[in-house]
């Protein structure tokens, strides 16, 4: 628990700008740009928000692991969309002072599947993204993106290859069907997942989400007897409050030196 309660006071600090004299302004440590990618056989539109980033910053995952900050995405400025669906390339793990946070280095080029209002019509993609950067220092971002998108245009290939490195689906994996068996504890809920999955590769790193931004899972215990392996970790309401637990909305990644797997649902064990 009090390893929690740094987590959350070093988050809190990071929601305080930072001056950006030393590193420079934002503008010189990270640009965003709208890529766009046509119209999809099921009548959804491909696009892109690609961040790229100064040499020796990084930027985080939708899981960022207890040193990296959540992005958040706000699309109240698009035009002609009913849903905006965010597909994460395979992230990379870093460790910082005895922390481990999981993001990107260099660039990150993540796709948006948008569905529009009305198909075949021009889609506006405008908003502003809402994250963490960081290098020798952490800073909070906010950059505001807006683009047209022509149903007409081009497959990109940037889109293309980011949408290749995504985790692999379970079945896509050859992994069964994820067993969680939980237990209380003084500051909430133990949780252990297991699934066979071949080993993906060096060593493991798992995260577990729960679907519930209010509760805080701790860094997972991985272990691995032969193709099953095992994840134990610890749920914490941030607010301290009791909570019930949605397994259905339970999901587990798998992060390999070889190939990466995002697990949804976790039956009862």
């Amino acid at each position: 628990m009090i390893r929690l309660i740094a987590i959350i006071a070093i988050l809190g600090l990071l929601q305080t700008p930072a001056p950006l004299t030393a590193q420079g302004s934002l503008e010189e440590i990270v640009r965003v740009d709208v890529l766009d990618g046509g119209r999809m056989a099921d009548g959804k539109v491909q696009a892109a928000l690609k961040l790229t980033l100064a040499p020796g910053w990084k930027t985080y995952w939708r899981a960022p692991g207890d040193a990296g900050i959540p992005p958040e995405f706000d699309w109240s400025g698009s035009s002609n969309i009913t849903a905006a669906a965010l597909v994460w390339p395979t992230p990379e793990v870093f460790h910082l002072g005895g922390l481990r946070s999981i993001g990107y280095k260099h660039q990150l080029v993540l796709p948006v599947i948008v569905t529009p209002k009305e198909p075949g019509q021009p889609i506006r993609l405008s908003g502003r993204i809402d994250f963490g950067v960081c290098s020798d220092v952490c800073i909070p971002a906010s950059l505001s993106f807006d683009s047209a998108l022509e149903p007409g245009a081009k497959r990109n290939p940037a889109i293309a290859a980011a949408m290749a490195a995504r985790p692999l689906s379970a079945n896509e994996a050859g992994a069964g069907k994820a067993r969680c068996a939980l237990k209380p504890t003084v500051n909430g809920m133990e949780v252990t997942a297991e699934i066979d999955l071949p080993p993906t590769g060096g060593t493991e790193v798992a995260v577990i989400e729960t679907g519930n931004p209010k509760l805080w899972a701790s860094e997972p215990v991985v272990t691995r007897s032969g193709n099953r392996l095992r994840a134990t970790s610890e749920l914490v309401h941030v607010e301290g409050k009791p909570y019930a637990l949605d397994r259905s909305a339970l999901r587990l990644t798998v992060l390999g030196s070889s190939r990466a797997v995002d697990i949804r649902g976790c039956e009862s064990r």
